[in-house]
């Protein structure tokens, strides 16, 4: 069954920087995915983008909202991940925090 997973990542950065750095993080995700079966995308409207990921028939899907102080993710899990939902959450929420704190 499918699970939804949110994340909340304060910074102190202004939404352009913040906007700069999350495009950057997913360009190396999608850097890291050329050639394999592995479809990643996202979009922005706004301060708000969409995304998603998809291999091997499932798909996970997601928002991420840039607010004043933090950033908001939530995170549609497929079935096969629900599973680990803790650990995707906490590597999200860790991996997004190194993003944004990095100088």
């Amino acid at each position: 069954m499918p699970e939804k997973i949110t994340v909340n990542v304060p910074h102190k950065l202004t939404e352009r920087e913040v906007r700069e750095r999350i495009d950057k993080g997913f360009s190396k995700v999608q850097e890291k995915t050329v050639g394999k079966s592995v479809d990643v995308s996202q979009s922005w409207e706004g301060d708000r983008m969409t995304f998603k990921a998809g291999a091997m028939g499932q798909n996970l899907t997601g928002k991420l909202h840039i607010q004043p102080n933090n950033v908001f993710i939530e995170i549609n899990l497929p079935w096969f991940l629900a599973k680990l939902s803790g650990t995707v959450q906490e590597k999200l929420k860790k991996g997004t925090q190194l993003l944004l704190d990095k100088k």
